[in-house]
């Protein structure tokens, strides 16, 4: 579970009114920053959050520990931002399957032979790249997005995320490698474009 949950229940646990301020504070900002990278839209985001911690309110004292306080967040954030979505003007006219994302073998092959190196002259592009992240996991089917988000981004272990989304331990291993999957060929894309630009401002 991420160090803001657990610093969350620390602040609950210790009962001084400033402090749950905090924890309410980092339980909102977590939430929000779920809900942001599954349904891709702040406005979305901010609505789910709210929504969220209204529900919080009213159940907080039964959570004394991080698991199952960042189980029920993520559970709660997830369900609030589907039916977002589904009424959300934001929403994507619709949804290409993970086959249509993943890459070649051709692609495959080629990006293994990619070191992942980053050279300074790279650095410079980090926002770019930040960007094209975003895009990247925008891009995925809900149901990988929110794998890859739970476990790569707010550092949920496999049972956690599982108990989130209430599927096996397997499937999420399988839906999360499909989804790096994917983000790789991405910025592999991503990669292999800026190293032509270059070639070609340096004939």
């Amino acid at each position: 579970m991420n160090d803001q949950i657990e610093q969350a229940v620390q602040n609950l646990k210790a009962g001084d009114e400033d402090q749950i301020r905090q924890a309410l504070v980092g339980l909102t900002a977590s939430a929000f920053g779920f809900a942001k990278k599954v349904c891709g839209n702040e406005e979305d985001a901010e609505d789910i959050a709210q929504e969220t911690m209204i529900q919080f309110t009213q159940v907080f004292d039964n959570f004394s520990d991080p698991r199952g306080l960042g189980v029920w967040l993520y559970k709660v954030a997830k369900t609030r931002c589907l039916m977002s979505r589904r009424n959300s003007k934001f929403a994507p006219a619709h949804t290409l399957s993970l086959d249509q994302l993943m890459p070649s073998s051709e692609e495959t092959s080629a990006l293994a032979e990619k070191p992942w190196r980053v050279s300074p002259e790279e650095l410079v592009l980090r926002k770019e790249l930040r960007a094209e992240l975003e895009r990247a996991i925008l891009s995925l089917p809900e149901r990988y997005r929110q794998v890859l988000v739970l476990r790569d981004m707010e550092e949920l272990d496999t049972e956690e995320v599982a108990e989130v989304l209430g599927i096996s331990p397997a499937t999420v291993k399988m839906r999360l490698h499909r989804a790096r999957a994917h983000v790789r060929n991405q910025l592999g894309n991503y990669f292999g474009s800026v190293s032509d630009a270059r070639r070609a401002r340096d004939r």
